[in-house]
């Protein structure tokens, strides 16, 4: 079984997300704070990872930074699942290693789905 790890701090979309992924055959783990991600991380390799931008205690490009920069993490896909869809957000995550930006607003979590399967063969 595949295993994404969401990152996200509504915890009412977070659990709407962990709810359709696991319907959806995936082993989800979610995280809210960096704390939650380093402890996640820790204790299993996702295949990928969806990731918000805005988290209380860190931005989500930092969060992606960090994974980039880490032997263990830097090869695990990351689709950016966002509100903040400036030109100037989207190129900087796709730089910094994004596998794809997504709006939230304009996209189902039925295609966020797909997108997974795209990018990780589930």
């Amino acid at each position: 079984m595949k295993k994404i790890l969401t990152i996200e701090d509504d915890a009412f979309l977070k659990n709407i997300e962990a709810t359709k992924f696991s319907k959806s055959g995936f082993e989800v783990a979610t995280a809210m704070t960096k704390a939650d991600v380093d402890h996640s991380l820790a204790t299993s390799t996702p295949d990928i990872i969806l990731l918000d931008m805005m988290l209380p205690d860190v931005d989500g490009y930092q969060i992606l930074q960090n994974l980039k920069a880490n032997d263990a993490t830097k090869n695990i896909p990351v689709i950016v699942f966002s509100n903040l869809s400036s030109d100037t957000d989207v190129k900087k995550m796709m730089d910094a290693g994004a596998a794809a930006f997504m709006v939230k607003s304009n996209f189902t979590l039925d295609e966020i789905v797909e997108k997974i399967h795209e990018l990780i063969g589930a």
